[in-house]
């Protein structure tokens, strides 16, 4: 089990800025050897993959609609993943998940794939 826990969701207004957090306990074992991925659910609507990040933060896939305004990153040394999200638009309104599994070598991006979820967080842009 690798336990996941996000945070800095919440309500901001078209073209804000939020940054969500995902924290990997440390009980999970090495955060180093896992990939990350960011995924988000609207309602009604399928979970859909964001943006990713390899276990070495080499491989930052992201999805078409976020490039150039989401900035996915790690911080190994204390078992954290973020996501700056810039330019925020009412649209990117979503449940976000991260999620994690064990993956040496690239990043996943399809939710079946990843074994450890978070909780997930609500974001809400308003127009």
């Amino acid at each position: 089990q690798v336990p996941l826990v996000e945070s800095g969701g919440g309500l901001v207004q078209a073209g804000g800025s939020l940054r969500l957090s995902c924290a990997a306990s440390a009980s999970g074992g090495t955060f180093s050897n896992y990939a990350m991925g960011w995924f988000r659910q609207a309602p009604g609507k399928e979970r859909q993959f964001v943006a990713g990040i390899s276990a070495t933060g080499r491989y930052t896939p992201y999805t078409d609609s976020v490039k150039g305004r989401f900035t996915v990153s790690r911080d190994n040394s204390k078992n954290t993943m973020y996501l700056q999200m810039n330019n925020l638009k009412p649209e990117d309104t979503a449940i976000y998940y991260c999620a994690a599994d064990f993956v040496p070598v690239g990043v996943r991006e399809v939710a079946h794939q990843y074994n450890y979820w978070g909780q997930g967080i609500q974001v809400t842009v308003s127009s």
